[in-house]
């Protein structure tokens, strides 16, 4: 790449920008794609510098071989590690064993399933429930450990077993619909009128358990330890790349912030931060999932308290907003098929419309931006052929949209067309 073009890229590179609303494990990847870019001497970065700033980042982390590795990096395979490193791991490996053995019968309850079976269908899998059996020697004290060994796990960087150990303590919290039984037993029974009574005494009993939000894993309230729990969720579901899991925790942490905000359990500033932080995190989602997150990102950002994040916290999010714009036209076609073209165009139109509504008030432009507003805005259409092709070296270099670069390079020349047509007569081809 020409060293004029490299220059040129670093200065469009978010990951400062981006980087302040993430966790600090989610940077890791990004760092690592900036590595692969610095190898590919696709942007002006030192390796050195990534790697020490990767080495400052794993600091307040238990991830301490991984540091060790980074410290190797940096000054050598035979360094010799510092001796605060040798420290950390020991008080790290001591920690760990603590807090095992501080939730030790939490956790065998949790791989239990018979009992965990048996809990569930006597209405007492929740907290209320099983910390009233002195019998399971599990107390509130015990709960939390489990929370807290949930989280050292994150921090050591061991994120599936966080993940579940997150899973099963949310199911505590949860009121989801009791399990149906149908055994060929209770059909042979159906006659019985002693089992049909007995049926419908069940059923007037379940009827009367209050059934938790489905958005939420069916909790039937929410505070703000529960919602550090659901984003530590998500941020596991995130970091171990099951996409439709974490689809499924985006929502919740959504719908979790909206009811702690609506109830005023937090503040608006509060719940506006908390929206700008969601939607940096959507974007691992959003672009790794292939079936509906674009159309879903586009939904969620135009939303107007999402919109609100976005033109005072985060307008450089309107790179990724303009993007999944354009990529979604092709969607839209598809969803509506040829013989409904007067709809899809409408929507597409709409869509586009309301992309440059955002634009205007956002304090943002890069060539992906200044790609539509020389299209839509200005009928510039020498200045959106030199824009797209500087597009191409923003998408092949950003973290989210690099395996977008050649699709939206082709929506880009089709929208490029569609618009001349449409204000032109005649062609010269």
């Amino acid at each position: 790449m020409a060293s004029e073009n490299i220059s040129v890229v670093a200065s469009w590179d978010l990951t400062s920008r981006v980087s302040p609303y993430l966790d600090l494990h989610m940077m890791f990847p990004l760092l690592e794609y900036v590595d692969s870019l610095i190898n590919d001497g696709m942007i002006p970065y030192e390796a050195p510098d990534v790697a020490a700033a990767r080495l400052s980042l794993l600091r307040p982390t238990h991830m301490v071989d991984y540091a060790m590795d980074i410290y190797r990096e940096l000054h050598g395979a035979d360094a010799v590690i510092p001796e605060e490193m040798e420290v950390q791991k020991a008080v790290v490996f001591e920690k760990l064993e603590e807090l095992r053995e501080g939730c030790a019968a939490l956790e065998a309850l949790m791989h239990d399933l018979d009992q965990r079976t048996k809990l569930v269908k006597e209405g007492q899998w929740n907290m209320e429930g099983i910390c009233a059996m002195t019998s399971l020697n599990i107390t509130l004290e015990v709960v939390e450990t489990y929370r807290q060994l949930a989280k050292f796990n994150f921090d050591c960087g061991d994120y599936q077993s966080a993940r579940n150990m997150l899973e099963n303590l949310i199911t505590l919290y949860a009121s989801p619909p009791l399990p149906k039984e149908e055994t060929q037993d209770d059909q042979v029974d159906m006659d019985d009128d002693r089992n049909s009574n007995n049926k419908k005494k069940k059923e007037e009993e379940s009827a009367a358990v209050t059934i938790g939000n489905p958005s939420i894993y069916y909790l039937t309230d929410i505070d703000q330890n529960l919602l550090k729990i659901l984003w530590g969720k998500l941020a596991c579901e995130i970091l171990v790349e099951k996409w439709e899991e974490a689809s499924v925790a985006l929502i919740a942490v959504k719908t979790a912030v909206e009811s702690l905000s609506s109830s005023n359990k937090i503040s608006a500033l509060d719940a506006l931060k908390q929206r700008t932080w969601l939607l940096h995190w959507s974007l691992f989602v959003f672009w790794n999932n292939s079936t509906t997150g674009l159309e879903s990102m586009v939904e969620s950002f135009f939303s107007e308290r999402y919109l609100q994040a976005i033109t005072t916290n985060a307008p450089h999010l309107l790179r990724y907003l303009t993007a999944a714009v354009l990529l979604c036209k092709r969607r839209i076609n598809a969803k509506h098929g040829s013989l409904d073209s007067n709809k899809q165009s409408a929507e597409a139109r709409k869509l586009m419309k309301d992309l440059v509504k955002v634009m205007q008030h956002c304090e943002y432009t890069d060539p992906i931006v200044e790609f539509v507003d020389c299209l839509c805005v200005k009928f510039d259409f020498e200045g959106a052929q030199t824009k797209l092709a500087e597009c191409e070296l923003v998408l092949s270099t950003d973290f989210f949209l690099c395996k977008q670069t050649a699709l939206f390079m082709e929506e880009a020349r089709v929208f490029v067309f569609e618009n001349y047509c449409r204000i032109h007569n005649k062609i010269d081809l």
